[in-house]
């Protein structure tokens, strides 16, 4: 067994539902809650505003045979978790897919990106 306590990326897991998919690459995630504006005037600044913005998940997967591209598409409530290298576990709950999934056939790959109330670190 090696030691991986040094390893801070590269390996990845993604699975929603308990369900595990192939990720080929690049997969995103959001647990910022607010999004800040500052807000100016022409004498100084006056301060900032803030609104919720959800959490946010990504990933680039491959489209294997048996697979449903527009299950994705479908998608609402659902959990979805990332597994990172560095042993962190994302999870993202009551999430749903935004933006419509295109199929890439020179690669076999798709992206999708889901959005929720939250995305908490593990």
């Amino acid at each position: 067994m090696s030691d991986t306590t040094n390893r801070l990326a590269g390996i990845a897991y993604i699975s929603v539902d308990g369900v595990s998919y192939m990720l080929s690459a690049d997969a995103t995630y959001k647990v910022s809650r607010v999004e800040r504006e500052s807000l100016t005037g022409q004498d100084r600044v006056h301060g900032y505003s803030e609104k919720p913005i959800p959490g946010m998940i990504s990933a680039t997967l491959r489209d294997a045979g048996g697979l449903s591209v527009a299950a994705f598409n479908a998608m609402t409530n659902n959990t979805v978790t990332l597994e990172l290298a560095n042993g962190k576990t994302v999870v993202g709950r009551n999430m749903w897919t935004v933006e419509s999934q295109e199929v890439k056939t020179a690669e076999a790959t798709f992206e999708v990106k889901w959005e929720g109330p939250s995305v908490e670190e593990i």
